[in-house]
């Protein structure tokens, strides 16, 4: 009797989750957690943390039924251990949850980022901060007390979000190379980004300092918010750029002066984003500010592509002054019997002027036949008159200077401009386009119903799960930042969407690859293919650093020695 090779098997349905389980053991995941967080629970702190971020990952939505999600899933490849799906239920999740938090949620996140900067080499010479408002349905009764419920007070605050009506929590990001996490924390629903930013700067230099930099040795940047003197005064020799805000009269000076100048230099394009766009061009003014008795560097920066926001500003500007020249004119004479009383009019007409409205005016003399007959052998008699003509004129050279104005911001810094580790104004604004790797990365992390679920009805619980969709981002940062450098330093291209040519894949494209890969195991524990890999896979998985052997072998890690994101 022939007995069938598979006969005795198990079989899994892979995805993209065993890459992402690949980059897990890279960073060592549930090592890190289990050192930080050790316990004597069945389920260890470090498998949960690692099941619940495959679990992300995988595109549920929203994040709960996380036992029945494992019971389909092949645990000894994803987890490296075929445990009991039972494990993953809601009374181990919760446990698990208050242990992460009693052991600080942050200092996972910040030994993850230090394991991830050493195994994947990451470019720490600037970092990026930001936050974000998250809002959850509930009364999260506590935060009122005195003292309060452990963990983060959600509380009604500023809503980003554009939901006053709900409570909230605040999430903070430092990230590094455009969008990849190295540092977390969950803040008070009501949260300042002036304080946040305060705090971080008395963090900031302990933060660094465990990835072997200095006060001099990074860029921090920040939006507008970070800078008020307050926040100014404790940088001290910590570089730093960020948006000068309009409440300081300065910047409206140095935007001024720039415009009427017309001293600029043109830095060209700075793509940031997908290439299809019609990227913006900018160019430059630097001078210098004074703040509290402090010299900085300020660089005027002038986009052309001007914000819809500011435009309709512009358009409503136009339209009041479009009204109150109206206004000036009803009324007037326009009709005179003495040429010199004419003259006299068209000059104080020429005078009435409005902000983006002007006058052209003139007269014309108009000569009309008396009544009655003419005499006899003379010409018919006739009036003369002078009548006012005028034009209502947009005062271009102030609607275009109005227009350059709108399309100006300007980026305050203490890093040199010359000399060693100095940044070009060119150099600086490319660093602060940076920061709009943090605001992608809250898109993310705000699915409300993520946060809204049978095991996050406290505080403290939404803390460590926070720090968990956090790993999560940090894991499909960093494949999708694999794969853009090894196009990059290998000068290839993958067949993208529609199998289009791209240098650019991001870890969703990825996902999409990776779906329905067949894998039997046989009693003993060895694995194989039902069916080969797609000659797309492939050149994905070597993107990525890996081959086939991530669906059938549960040791294999992606450790890539690679540095820095390449320009756009």
């Amino acid at each position: 009797m022939t007995i069938h090779p598979f006969s005795d098997a198990s079989f899994f349905t892979q995805n993209h989750l065993a890459i992402a389980a690949a980059y897990c053991r890279s960073l060592d995941v549930m090592g890190i957690v289990n050192k930080v967080v050790p316990t004597s629970m069945e389920l260890s702190a470090g498998m949960m943390v690692q099941a619940m971020v495959l679990d992300v990952l995988s595109g549920r939505s929203p994040l709960y039924r996380v036992e029945q999600f494992w019971e389909q899933q092949d645990k000894l490849l994803l987890l490296g251990n075929d445990v009991s799906s039972h494990l993953f239920n809601d009374t181990n999740l919760g446990r698990g949850l208050d242990a992460i938090f009693e052991a600080g949620s942050s200092k996972i996140i910040t030994e993850l980022g230090i394991s991830a900067s050493k195994v994947f080499n990451l470019d720490m010479s600037a970092v990026s901060y930001d936050t974000t408002s998250t809002s959850v349905w509930g009364e999260y009764r506590g935060s009122e007390y005195n003292p309060p419920v452990e963990g983060p007070r959600i509380v009604r605050g500023h809503s980003k979000d554009l939901r006053p009506d709900l409570k909230q929590f605040m999430t903070e990001l430092l990230c590094v190379e455009r969008g990849v996490p190295i540092f977390t924390t969950t803040l008070d629903g009501n949260s300042s980004d002036k304080r946040s930013n305060n705090k971080i700067l008395t963090r900031i230099g302990s933060i660094m300092a465990r990835h072997g930099l200095g006060a001099g040795a990074f860029v921090y940047v920040a939006d507008s918010a970070m800078v008020t003197v307050e926040n100014l005064s404790l940088l001290d020799e910590t570089r730093f750029v960020s948006r000068l805000p309009g409440n300081f009269s300065v910047c409206a000076q140095v935007v001024d002066h720039a415009v009427d100048s017309e001293e600029w230099e043109h830095l060209g394009r700075l793509a940031e984003l997908d290439s299809s766009r019609v990227a913006a061009e900018y160019k430059a003014h630097e001078t210098t500010v004074e703040i509290e008795n402090n010299t900085y560097r300020a660089v005027v920066i002038h986009s052309n592509s001007h914000d819809k926001r500011r435009q309709k500003a512009i358009d409503r500007k136009q339209e009041k002054s479009l009204k109150e020249i109206t206004a000036l004119t009803k009324g007037l004479q326009v009709r005179y019997f003495c040429e010199h009383d004419a003259m006299i009019a068209v000059q104080a007409m020429l005078r009435i002027k409005t902000s983006l409205h002007t006058l052209r005016a003139s007269y014309k003399e108009t000569k009309v036949n008396k009544r009655g007959r003419p005499p006899k052998g003379g010409s018919q008699p006739t009036n003369t008159y002078y009548d006012l003509v005028y034009e209502i004129l947009i005062r271009e050279d102030r609607l275009q200077q109005l227009r350059e104005r709108s399309g100006c911001f300007v980026l305050l810094s203490n890093v040199p401009s010359f000399g060693e580790d100095s940044l070009d104004s060119k150099a600086l604004l490319r660093t602060y386009k940076g920061q709009y790797g943090v605001e992608s990365d809250f898109c993310f992390l705000k699915d409300p119903l993520v946060v809204n679920d049978l095991f996050l009805k406290t505080q403290s619980r939404i803390d460590a799960l926070g720090m968990i969709l956090v790993v999560a981002l940090l894991i499909w940062r960093l494949m999708e930042r694999q794969m853009r450098l090894y196009l990059n330093n290998e000068n290839k291209v993958l067949p993208g969407w529609d199998n289009k040519p791209t240098d650019r894949p991001t870890s969703f494209m990825m996902s999409t690859v990776f779906s329905g890969i067949l894998i039997a195991r046989i009693k003993h524990g060895e694995s194989f293919l039902l069916n080969p890999l797609s000659d797309r896979q492939i050149q994905f998985l070597a993107a990525l650093g890996l081959d086939e052997n991530v669906f059938l072998e549960k040791d294999v890690a992606c450790v890539l020695q690679c540095r820095g994101i390449p320009d756009d």
